[in-house]
C-alpha cells in the first residue's frame, strides 16, 4: 500500500489528497502529534534508525493544519531522526509561535543545548519502549532525563505497547511531572474495552493524576479497518472519563504505516465520534493542550 520517495527511498505512507473534514475543529484546535521527515538532503536521517521514511518536511505539515482547519502543531521527534532534533526544531522555528516540540535526547545532553530547545519551543522529552523502533536504554538513564527537563517545567512522553505495561508500570510511577503516554498504550483492540487488559491503563489513569495520554492512531490499533468501529469505545470512554487529561493528534505523516494510507480528514471526522459534544471536543482539541504546551503565551 505504499509508495517509495525517490528522493530517500523511503516508504510514503500518508495519503496524497486527504478529504476536507466535515466535521468542524473548535477554534484554536490542536493537533497533538505529528512529525516531520527531513527533507533527508537538509536534514538526513539517523544511521542508526530502524525505517526510512520518504520526506515529509514542515511546509507539507502545515498546508496539513490548514486544510484539516487546524491552528497548531505538537511536533513529535521520530525515531528515523534518532537524537538529531534539526529538523523538528527547525519546524518549530517557522510556525510562528504555532508549533511546540517534544525532543529525543541523550542523557547527556547540556544544559544550553536543553536551554536552546526550550527557546525554540520544546516542551518535552519522549522515551520509546517500542523494540522493534528503537534500541533500549537502561531505565535509570531516562529518570536521570526527566528529573533534568523539571527545571524548565517539560514533560515526559512515553511510548511503549500494551503488553509491556505491567512491567513498565514501576518506573511510570517514578517519574516527575506531567506523564504522556502515547496512543492509549497500544490496547489490543480486539479486548473487551471493559476488560482486564485495558482496566490496567484505565487504573493507571485512575491512581496517577498527573498521567496523560493521547487518544490517537486509531488507524494503527484498528483490527477492521476504517472507519475504525473497533478503536471508538476505548478512545471515547478515556475522553469521558479523563476530559482534563486527554489530547489527540494525526500521527501524520504516519510512519511504518503498512495496512493503508489513512485519510487525514477521515481522521478528523472521527473526533465527532469519541468527544461527542462541544465541551468534550474542546477539552480535547484546545483547552489541554494549550494547557500543556502554550501556558506560558
Amino acid at each position: 500500500m505504499t509508495d517509495i520517495d525517490p528522493v530517500t527511498g523511503g516508504e510514503v505512507t500518508w495519503h496524497p489528497s486527504p478529504k476536507q473534514p466535515d466535521f468542524t475543529p473548535p477554534a484554536g484546535a490542536v493537533d497533538a502529534h505529528c512529525h516531520v521527515f527531513g527533507p533527508a538532503a537538509e536534514f538526513p536521517f539517523a544511521p542508526e534508525r530502524k525505517y526510512t521514511p520518504g520526506d515529509a518536511g514542515k511546509d507539507k505539515l502545515f498546508a496539513l493544519r490548514d486544510h484539516l482547519g487546524l491552528a497548531r502543531n505538537v511536533i513529535v521527534q521520530a525515531s528515523c531522526h534518532g537524537k538529531d532534533n534539526s529538523a523538528m526544531v527547525d519546524a518549530l522555528q517557522a510556525s510562528g509561535g504555532l508549533a511546540r516540540g517534544v525532543a529525543v535526547v541523550s542523557h547527556d545532553i547540556s544544559d544550553d543545548e536543553l536551554d536552546s530547545m526550550d527557546a525554540a519551543g520544546v516542551r518535552g522529552v519522549r522515551f520509546n519502549f517500542v523494540k522493534r523502533l528503537v534500541d533500549a536504554t537502561p531505565r535509570e538513564l531516562f529518570l536521570r532525563t526527566a528529573e533534568r527537563v523539571q527545571r524548565l517545567g517539560w514533560h515526559i512522553v512515553v511510548y511503549f505497547e500494551a503488553p509491556d505495561l505491567a512491567d513498565l508500570t514501576p518506573f511510570l510511577k517514578e517519574l516527575p511531572g506531567i506523564v504522556v503516554v502515547d496512543h492509549m498504550g497500544r490496547p489490543d483492540v480486539t479486548r473487551p474495552v471493559d476488560g482486564p487488559d485495558f482496566g490496567m491503563f484505565i487504573d493507571l489513569m485512575a491512581t496517577m493524576p498527573n498521567l496523560w495520554t493521547k487518544v490517537s492512531c486509531p488507524e494503527r490499533l484498528t483490527a477492521a479497518g476504517p472507519p475504525y468501529d473497533d478503536v471508538v469505545p476505548f478512545q471515547k470512554h478515556l475522553v469521558e472519563t479523563f476530559t482534563d487529561r486527554v489530547l489527540w493528534g494525526t500521527d501524520w505523516p504516519h510512519p511504518n504505516m503498512k495496512s493503508h494510507k489513512p485519510d487525514d480528514g477521515m481522521l478528523v471526522d472521527h473526533i465527532a465520534r469519541i468527544a461527542p459534544t462541544s465541551a468534550l471536543q474542546r477539552a480535547l482539541l484546545v483547552d489541554n493542550p494549550m494547557r500543556l504546551y502554550w501556558s506560558e503565551a
